[in-house]
């Protein structure tokens, strides 16, 4: 009697393209948070000085700060690797769930991008419980990627064929 182990082609390709993501992505987070903050300061910096020399006009511009760090995950996502600095430097990039089987999955639209990101810092809003998600679902998805659509997944991985 001889069995033959079948692995089902969709469970391999999971596996291919989302395998130790998730440690991944929170180096990668981190990485973006420092890269927002080293931001901001500058800004702040920059506004500052715009605001003396409007006599304290360009003052009012501090109130679009609370915004860069949104600015900056959907600016960052809707380039063409479709990845932060951090995911990038990590080899991760973020591509539509459902064309993952395809030769080219999709970038994130800016629609799907936005609501990433809103998603992303209601995950923190709510005590970061959603993000437990990863441990449990197929692609290691948090609740912000299952509601957008979207999967984080290894770059190097879309380029090539897993080996089955």
């Amino acid at each position: 009697m001889s069995q033959s182990l079948s692995l089902r082609p969709d469970i391999v390709l999971d596996a291919w393209l989302t395998r130790d993501v998730w440690p991944r992505r929170i180096i990668a987070f981190i990485i973006d948070i420092i890269l927002i903050a080293v931001l901001g300061t500058v800004l702040a910096w920059v506004i500052a000085v715009l605001g003396i020399l409007t006599l304290g006009l360009g003052f009012l511009l501090f109130h679009l700060m609370p915004l860069i760090p949104a600015i900056y995950y959907v600016a960052w996502l809707c380039t063409r690797s479709a990845a932060t600095p951090g995911q990038r430097l990590l080899g991760l990039t973020l591509r539509q769930d459902d064309t993952l089987s395809l030769p080219v999955p999709a970038r994130p639209s800016l629609a799907q991008a936005i609501a990433w990101t809103v998603l992303l810092y209601l995950c923190f809003a709510l005590s970061m419980i959603p993000f437990l998600l990863v441990l449990i679902t197929r692609r290691h998805r948090a609740l912000h990627d299952l509601l957008s659509g979207l999967t984080l997944v290894h770059a190097a991985a879309l380029n090539r064929a897993p080996a089955a």
